[in-house]
């Protein structure tokens, strides 16, 4: 399982969320480090909208998202943008 399709479970699993992306950006990064290539998954960008983050402030929500992640970010996962938004908040995506 790569570890795209297991942040994508997990994120299912805790937030049930209405709309969910998780895109693998680490073709951007090839030579940010220099064990970073174009092939692995170290920078990954998660678009969720939950209506589990209504009422919740914004660095709740990533805390929250960030802490179900440690696993992912112990083992290797270099970067993690975060996009929350509840139910009918404004998103740019």
């Amino acid at each position: 399982m790569t570890l795209q399709t297991r942040i994508e479970e997990k994120l299912t699993a805790a937030f049930a969320p209405e709309r969910l992306s998780v895109i693998n950006e680490s073709h951007l990064h090839a030579g940010h480090q220099p064990d970073m290539t174009e092939t692995g998954e170290t920078h990954m960008r998660v678009r969720i909208v939950s209506a589990m983050f209504a009422g919740m402030p914004r660095l709740a929500r990533h805390r929250a998202i960030t802490e179900l992640l440690k696993p992912e970010l112990d083992a290797g996962l270099h970067a993690l943008a975060v996009e929350p938004a509840a139910p009918g908040e404004p998103v740019r995506w």
